[in-house]
């Protein structure tokens, strides 16, 4: 049933460029993954073993998630990094935390804890150098945090040195640039899970109708009731982006949401850099 609602899992492979890149850090190879979901209804336990093993299949340097590993409650996430402990990497696993990640009191904390609890570093508006100085790894808070605060990290950082930021919004990355980003890497969208080919997401075709339509008329339809506001910028759904002078990647992640996918697969990135 998982795999009708979400369709096989796919490897995305692509080069990114790093002006200013150094030597040493030439064919720097990064595996992303993000939006997990992990609640035994919107991840398998089967895809979840073969993301883990195409990343280790990869041999990264780094590993980066990009937040949103729970749904709801945080009590799945102590399920979760039983299999995430079997992530391997050179230097190191990174994550960033994401909505769903602290939507209860006490997730952000909990969901840290476990994290932290196998090595996974996360961060929360910090920065790390697990590949050196040469290449410093951001942390942003979530958007809808009341911590969000790009300025409070990114002034820190010199702009002649190259950075990655970690953000799991991608609507993030219109604010960011005012600062060098040399690659944003995000999640959140899920690719819009439902493409409708030469159009895109069928989400943001969902809007539009939904409003043309009298209120009396969707009060008495539940699925016409809301409107589905998960980002703004719909143009960055998934994959490379151009954003200013800055670059975006956007994961499909792994999680579906109910009523599934189409023309939209859940992915892992392979991303290599290169100066």
């Amino acid at each position: 049933m998982h795999w009708l609602l979400s369709g096989p899992l796919s490897v995305e492979k692509l080069t990114v460029k790093i002006a200013g890149l150094p030597a040493s850090l030439q064919n720097l190879k990064l595996v992303q993954m993000s939006d997990f979901h992990y609640d035994g209804l919107r991840l398998s336990e089967k895809m979840l073993e073969k993301a883990i093993a195409l990343s280790n299949e990869a041999e990264p340097d780094l590993v980066l998630l990009t937040g949103d590993y729970i749904t709801t409650t945080p009590a799945p996430i102590h399920q979760l990094v039983l299999r995430l402990k079997h992530l391997q990497s050179r230097a190191g696993i990174y994550a960033i935390l994401g909505n769903h990640d602290i939507c209860y009191r006490n997730s952000k904390a909990e969901v840290t804890a476990a994290l932290t609890s196998i090595g996974i570093n996360v961060l929360w508006n910090e920065i790390a150098y697990p590949v050196g100085r040469e290449l410093p790894i951001v942390g942003l808070s979530d958007r809808y945090s009341r911590e969000f605060n790009p300025a409070l990290v990114m002034n820190q950082l010199d702009p002649a040195t190259p950075c990655i930021v970690l953000s799991h919004n991608p609507d993030t990355a219109e604010i960011l640039q005012q600062w060098r980003v040399d690659l944003q890497l995000s999640g959140h969208t899920h690719g819009g899970q439902i493409i409708i080919p030469k159009m895109g997401p069928a989400l943001l075709y969902h809007r539009k109708i939904l409003r043309k339509i009298p209120m009396k008329i969707r009060r008495r339809v539940p699925c016409l009731r809301r409107e589905y506001s998960v980002v703004r910028h719909w143009e960055w759904a998934q994959g490379l982006h151009q954003v200013g002078k800055n670059q975006l990647y956007v994961n499909r992640g792994l999680g579906t949401y109910f009523p599934g996918r189409l023309f939209c697969p859940p992915e892992v990135t392979i991303i290599t850099l290169e100066g």
